[in-house]
């Protein structure tokens, strides 16, 4: 694989995941917690394919696939579900 394509993968997954945890702990909101979650999931995307397809990042290849889910989770959450989850 390219080397180029390996390392803006590895960069734009860790870049994304910086700012989206930093827009989550500002706490801004229901919509914008949800777009933050979008992003994370473009994070993990870019990882889980740095992971597989560098010889040597497997492991952050699997962690992002759990990572996946969990922000799936969050998007689901904040901004698909009508359930207030204050109820």
């Amino acid at each position: 694989m390219n080397q180029t394509i390996l390392t803006a993968l590895q960069y734009y997954g860790a870049g994304a995941a910086t700012l989206a945890a930093l827009i989550v702990s500002l706490n801004l909101g229901r919509r914008v917690t949800g777009w933050a979650f979008v992003l994370f999931v473009t994070s993990s995307i870019a990882l889980i394919a740095w992971g597989f397809l560098d010889e040597n990042s497997e492991g952050i290849g699997w962690q992002n696939v759990a990572l996946l889910f969990i922000n799936a989770t969050g998007v689901w959450r904040y901004l698909i579900s009508k359930h207030d989850p204050k109820e």
